[in-house]
C-alpha cells in the first residue's frame, strides 16, 4: 500500500523558504548586497503601487474605527517609504555579520578549532501594522542570510502584499532564491506557524503583551521579543530645566505611537513646585492631556487624577502619566514596578546619580540627558531592526544584523583521536590561540 504524505500549503511554503536560505547562507558578501541594491531599486520602482496600497489600507482601517496609534503607524507615505528604502541602503552598507572567525584555536599540531558566526536559519516574523517593517526585516535576514516568513497585521494586508511583492520581482534577478521571503496573509496561519519548529529557527512576535504571551504560550521555536513600551523620564533634583523641558516634549510627543515614547513622568519634589508648571504648559501646546498624582494635582489642580491603571498602561497616545517621587531611589522603585524594561532615562548634571540610575535600573536601555525616542536600530546605526527585546538574554535592546546569526564550531585534523589525551601517557594539548 502506498502512503501518501499530504503536505499543508504553510508547511510547504516553510519547506521551500528552508531550502532557499540554505543557498543563502552560502552567498558571498559581495552577492548578498547586490540583492540589497536591487530590493531598493525594485521599492523605488514600486513606489507608487506601493503607497496606493498602503491608500486602501488605511480607508479600510478608518471605516472599521481603527484606533489612533495603531492608525499612525498604518500610515506610509511618500517620506516613510524613502526613509524605509535609504535603510535597505545603509544594511548592505553595514559588515557581513556571518563568517566571522570568534575563536581560531590550535588545541595541538595539526587540530585546529574555529569558532565561526553563521545564520540562524529561518525566521518568522509577526508584526503590527506597521508595513515599512516588512522592508527592514526582508533586507536584515538577506544580509545576515537567513530565510523570513512574515506575517504582518491584517491592517497592513495590502501594504505588505505590494512590498514583498517587489521584493521578490527584484530578487528573481539575483543570487537570492525570492523564495527566501514569504508573505503569509491570514490570522488563522499564525497557529500553524508557531509549530513548525522543523522549519522555522526563531519567531519575533511584535504586537501586544497578550499577544506575545500567547505566542510563547503555544511554541517551541524560541522567541524573542518585547510586548509592553512602557517608558519613563526622570527628572531630578539636579536637572537642567531647558534640558528636561525640551526632552520631555521630544520624549512624548514626536512620535507617541512608538514604543520608545514615554508614558510616566517622574518628577523630584525638590523641583516639582518649579517645573511643572513649565512643563505642563509646554506639553498641552501640544494637545498632550495630562494625568496626575495627588501631590501633582496639588500644583496642577486642572488636570486629572492618575490612577493604578495608568502607572501600567502603553497609553501609544498623547496622554502622559506624572508623579512626584521624593528621591532617586524612589523613582528607580517606582521603574523597577511599572517599567517595561525597555528604554529609561535620567536627566540630571549629577554625575553620582547618573551613576546609579544607569547602574540599577534594569533596561535594554538607560539614557541620561536625551529622549528615550533614540531607542530604535536606524538611530544605533544597525541600519534597521527586526524588533526591540526587551528580555535579559542577549541580543537585547533593538536588534540588528548581530542579532540574527549563531555560531558553529569547525575542527579540522589529520587522523587525531581522543584516546591519545586520555590515561596514564596522556598527550597534553597545546591550546594555543593563532592570529586569524
Amino acid at each position: 500500500m502506498t502512503i501518501i504524505n499530504i503536505v499543508s500549503p504553510l508547511t510547504a511554503i516553510a519547506q521551500q523558504s528552508r531550502q532557499a536560505a540554505c543557498k543563502l547562507a552560502l552567498l558571498s558578501t559581495e552577492e548578498k548586497n547586490q540583492a540589497i541594491e536591487v530590493i531598493a531599486q525594485a521599492l523605488e520602482s514600486a513606489k507608487d503601487d506601493i503607497i496606493q496600497a498602503n491608500l486602501t489600507d488605511c480607508q479600510v482601517a478608518v471605516a472599521e474605527g481603527i484606533a489612533k496609534p495603531l492608525y499612525k503607524r498604518l500610515q506610509l507615505d511618500e517620506h516613510k517609504l524613502r526613509d524605509a528604502i535609504a535603510g535597505v541602503r545603509d544594511v548592505g552598507k553595514l559588515d557581513d555579520p556571518s563568517g566571522k572567525v570568534q575563536i581560531h584555536r590550535e588545541i595541538d599540531t595539526g587540530l585546529i578549532l574555529k569558532r565561526i558566526t553563521c545564520p540562524l536559519g529561518v525566521l518568522g516574523i509577526i508584526f503590527e501594522a506597521r508595513p515599512e517593517a516588512a522592508i527592514q526585516i526582508v533586507s536584515l535576514a538577506i544580509k545576515s542570510g537567513n530565510g523570513v516568513i512574515l506575517k504582518g497585521g491584517k491592517e497592513a494586508l495590502n501594504s505588505c502584499a505590494a512590498i514583498v511583492k517587489a521584493i521578490k520581482q527584484g530578487l528573481s534577478h539575483t543570487a537570492v532564491n525570492p523564495d527566501a521571503v514569504q508573505l503569509l496573509t491570514t490570522r488563522e496561519e499564525i497557529i500553524e506557524l508557531l509549530h513548525l519548529d522543523k522549519y522555522v529557527d526563531l519567531i519575533i512576535p511584535r504586537g501586544s503583551n497578550a499577544f506575545v504571551k500567547f505566542v510563547q504560550d503555544n511554541t517551541r521555536i524560541p522567541v524573542l521579543g518585547h510586548a509592553d513600551g512602557i517608558c519613563h523620564l526622570y527628572i531630578d533634583k539636579s536637572a537642567d530645566l531647558d534640558k528636561a523641558i525640551n526632552i520631555t516634549v521630544d520624549s512624548k510627543t514626536q512620535y507617541p505611537a512608538a514604543c520608545n515614547a514615554i508614558e510616566t513622568l517622574l518628577i523630584h519634589s525638590n523641583i516639582a513646585r518649579e517645573f511643572l508648571p513649565q512643563i505642563a504648559a509646554a506639553l498641552q501646546t501640544q494637545n498632550v492631556e495630562l494625568r496626575g498624582d495627588q501631590p501633582t494635582l496639588e500644583i496642577l489642580p486642572n488636570i486629572a487624577l492618575a490612577t493604578e491603571s495608568d502607572w501600567e498602561t502603553e497609553y501609544s497616545d498623547l496622554i502622559l502619566a506624572i508623579k512626584i517621587v521624593d528621591s532617586l531611589e524612589d523613582a528607580i522603585s517606582h521603574i523597577s514596578n511599572y517599567g517595561s524594561r525597555h528604554t529609561e532615562a535620567i536627566i540630571t548634571e549629577d554625575i553620582t546619580a547618573v551613576k546609579t540610575f544607569q547602574g540599577l535600573v534594569n533596561a535594554a536601555g538607560v539614557y541620561h540627558n536625551c529622549s528615550p525616542r533614540f531607542a530604535d536600530g536606524f538611530r544605533y546605526g544597525f541600519g534597521a531592526e527586526v524588533g526591540i527585546s526587551t528580555q535579559q538574554m542577549p541580543p537585547r535592546g533593538p536588534v540588528g544584523l548581530e542579532g540574527l546569526v549563531t555560531y558553529k564550531y569547525q575542527m579540522c585534523g589529520d587522523g587525531h583521536i581522543v584516546k591519545t589525551y586520555t590515561g596514564a601517557n596522556a598527550k597534553s594539548f597545546t591550546h594555543r590561540d593563532l592570529i586569524p
